[in-house]
């Protein structure tokens, strides 16, 4: 019974596969073959996600004082310096050391740190932003500011940029080496390659030595976060910042070697700063701009709103937009001495144009196309900004012309400081340095000093040790000779006159000499040195050491050589003033009868006996005249060339009760003698034979040196020639020059834009063009432009004129 029933159940399982069998074979073999595919892609999608599992980016919460959870990381850890590739490379992959990402809770508030999702469609992507670390196969990259992923691109886009964590990546790499082509991609560069740039990014993207495709490498992800990710995430947008500052930072390290680099990189922080634009730039305070082959966009845009506004240019903005203007050289004194050349230019720019320069409104429209460096952005054309009706007037070289006026004036002003700073770095302080610059320009314990010695003028003179003088300006030391003429040259500048008259070619005086500081009053005009004021002073010169021939140079005397001055209506009121001071301080420091000798000689005979004459009065204003004077006196007739015997005749024909027994001898009161105006002015109708024979003597001790050497006058003026040369591209003249330059913002052109602009120009635009392209074959063998509408600009011309 149990075998009969068993032997049902192996007929029902026989007719059940019978069954089986037959239903199957009934199936269509169509049929079969996708079912057999659908279980092949389940099976390979479980077998990726077990792999990708310990290959996901990770991100790690790090507060303060709790510590981060990371992963082992390989004990040969990479150094971030550059290192030599050995002809051996063992390659490291994510297999080998997973990727993490740590939150550096120092630089955020918040309690947790969420990395902002990528764009639609770019895969398992991640931006790294400043103030996280992120570890790559063995390497620490600190700063953030890449991004980091398993796809090479982010939609339809290739992202040369992303670092592909599934890429293997050698021991060994050197990034001062060029390893790739001139469009170089993460994913496709070589293994030793990728640690070269890993390496070049743990160092903190500052080396100088770095080959600059690794620098494009890095840059190429900061135009995705501006380009890309900031037109829609508000996060990518406040990043913009923080970007334009490593920005700056890149040119100032890489942009000096690489003309390409500091073109894109400085569009691309124009482009920034073009992210928050308003109305009315003008009116606010100008960003920091890199120096570009351009003037940047938000300057011209600021300089179109004043003209359509009809609103003056603050001095602020007409200096930035100088210091950009790639045909306006600045030579040496406006780079070496910025901040002296920033304050100088605007006043300058004041004094011209009080208010500030009006610009018209001309034909050009102001537009912006920026042309990205990286080939996968390139693919989806250039980003452009329009502005409407706002004229881009830095076209017009008018404005520019008026502004350079300016520019030469005020470097001419600082040429000697600008000099003195380059044999002395650190002076720029020092009184030596400071009395170089405009008055304008002096520190204020320096002017106040010197207000101080106005207010205690009396009578308009002051008499101080000059060591007290020095000293009251905070001179460190002594002063030179070239030195103490340029201090004398600022406090004239200043209205102060100082004697002896170093300008005039007296000697230096030595610490403990007196000085007598004189007051000029404002917009007295400073007269030069004439034969008639030459003479004054030696007659005054003779005066006074013939007054103190008795040891005593009393106020009667003085009074008369004062009234004396003052009556020689011939000379100017600076002159005047001048001798009064001298005369002041020959009270206290006569003159020495040798020293005069030399100056005497080239007198002619009449003028000689007039002088003879005039000491024979001064000797006698006491009222009394004593052998030391007489003896005196004979000395100086002796050295005019007059005899000797003629001192006697003198004073008596000087006493006004002593009537003269010469006859040769003019009989003279002492209340009226006065030297006669009359001669003076004949002796200056003979200019020219008395300055010939004065000229040697006056100026024996005003061989007036510069600061430096004329052949460093002559270097920095060749210098500046050269540069002023060089300023304009091509070889082209100002107006083809100017067009040249705003072709090359823009990679492409419609003909009626390009009207406008040569029509702002005063140029025809075909025979424009045709001179550039002419001047373009002759210096680089390639065209400057193709195509008559649109008409594109040859990018090699740019990369030429750049490198």
């Amino acid at each position: 019974m149990a075998r009969q029933k068993k032997s049902s159940a192996g007929n029902v399982v026989v007719i059940v596969i019978a069954c089986i069998v037959a239903l199957v074979a009934s199936v269509p073999k169509e049929i079969w073959i996708g079912l057999g595919i659908i279980g092949l892609i389940w099976a390979v999608s479980k077998l990726t996600k077990k792999s990708s599992s310990g290959n996901d980016i990770q991100a790690v919460i790090a507060r303060d004082k709790q510590p981060l959870t990371t992963a082992k990381v390989s004990t040969n850890t990479i150094s971030s310096h550059s290192i030599k590739s050995p002809t051996r490379e063992h390659a490291i992959t994510n297999e080998d050391i997973p990727i993490q990402v740590r939150v550096n809770t120092a630089q955020t508030d918040a309690s947790e740190y969420r990395i902002p999702a990528p764009p639609s469609g770019s895969g398992s992507q991640k931006w790294i932003p400043i103030g996280q670390y992120i570890e790559v196969a063995g390497t620490t990259i600190t700063g953030g500011m890449v991004y980091v992923g398993t796809t090479t691109h982010f939609g339809n886009t290739p992202d040369p940029s992303l670092i592909v964590t599934n890429k293997p990546v050698a021991k060994y790499g050197d990034y001062t080496e060029r390893q790739f082509s001139y469009w170089p991609s993460y994913s496709e560069i070589s293994d030793s390659a990728r640690r070269a740039y890993l390496n070049w990014l743990a160092g903190g993207r500052k080396d100088p030595e770095a080959e600059i495709g690794f620098v494009f490498l890095f840059f190429y992800g900061l135009e995705r976060r501006v380009l890309v990710d900031s037109q829609t995430d508000p996060i990518a947008k406040a990043e913009l910042p923080l970007i334009a500052q490593e920005l700056q930072r890149l040119l100032k390290i890489y942009g000096p070697a690489s003309g390409s680099f500091r073109s894109y990189a400085g569009q691309l922080y124009d482009w920034i700063s073009m992210s928050d634009c308003a109305d009315s730039l003008y009116l606010k305070p100008v960003p920091t701009f890199p120096k570009s082959y351009d003037v940047p966009v938000y300057i011209r845009l600021a300089l179109g709103q004043a003209a359509i506004d009809s609103a003056p240019v603050p001095a602020t903005l007409a200096l930035a937009w100088i210091k950009h203007a790639p045909n306006i050289s600045l030579r040496t004194p406006a780079t070496r001495c910025e901040s002296e050349f920033s304050r100088l230019f605007t006043l300058r720019y004041h004094e011209k144009f009080v208010e500030g320069l009006q610009l018209p409104r001309n034909k050009t429209k102001l537009k912006f196309q920026y042309r990205p460096a990286s080939a996968g952005l390139l693919r989806n054309g250039e980003t452009k900004l329009s502005f409407g009706d706002i004229p881009d007037v830095t076209v017009l070289t008018g404005p520019l012309k008026k502004l350079q006026e300016i520019v030469e004036s005020t470097t001419k002003e600082l040429e000697s400081y600008s000099r003195y700073l380059s044999k002395n770095l650190e002076g720029s302080t020092e009184l030596e340095g400071v009395l170089l610059l405009p008055p304008l320009l002096w520190p204020d314990n320096l002017t106040l000093a010197l207000k101080s010695i106005q207010s205690g003028m009396e009578d308009g003179e002051i008499v101080m040790p000059y060591q007290k003088l020095l000293s009251v300006l905070n001179a460190k030391s002594v002063l030179t000779k070239d030195k103490a003429i340029t201090l004398a040259k600022a406090l004239e500048s200043m209205g102060i006159g100082i004697e002896p008259n170093l300008l005039g070619g007296a000697k230096l005086p030595k610490p403990e000499d007196t000085v007598v500081l004189f007051d000029i009053p404002a917009g007295e005009i400073v007269s030069p040195i004439t034969p008639a004021y030459q003479i004054a002073v030696l007659t005054l010169q003779l005066a006074s050491s013939i007054a103190a021939a008795d040891g005593d140079f009393d106020a009667k005397e003085s009074a008369l050589l004062r009234e004396q001055i003052q009556s020689w209506t011939h000379l100017t009121p600076y002159h005047i003033r001048r001798l009064l001071a001298l005369l002041r301080l020959l009270v206290i420091s006569p003159a020495s009868l040798t020293s005069l000798k030399k100056q005497l000689e080239p007198l002619d005979t009449e003028t000689k006996e007039v002088l003879g004459s005039f000491m024979a009065t001064v000797a006698q204003t006491d009222e009394k005249v004593t052998v030391e004077e007489i003896k005196m006196l004979e000395k100086v007739y002796k050295v005019l060339g007059i005899d000797s015997k003629k001192v006697f005749s003198d004073i008596h024909a000087a006493s006004p009760d002593t009537p003269s027994t010469t006859p040769t001898t003019k009989k003279t009161d002492i209340s009226t003698f006065k030297l006669d105006p009359a001669r003076i002015a004949v002796l200056q109708q003979d200019t020219a034979k008395v300055s010939a024979l004065l000229a040697n003597i006056f100026n024996e001790e005003a061989q007036i040196s510069t600061p430096s050497s004329s052949s460093e006058v002559a270097i920095e003026q060749d210098d500046s020639e050269t540069i002023a040369k060089q300023s304009y591209l091509l070889g082209l003249d100002e107006s083809h020059d100017a067009l040249a330059r705003m072709l090359l913002s823009r990679p492409q052109w419609n003909r009626e834009e390009l009207l406008d602009v040569a029509s702002d120009l005063d140029l025809m635009l075909d025979g424009a063009l045709e001179r550039i392209n002419e001047a373009a074959y002759d210096v680089h063998d390639i065209p400057f432009t193709e195509g008559e509408d649109p008409i594109e600009v040859n990018a090699e011309v740019l990369e030429k004129i750049e490198a």
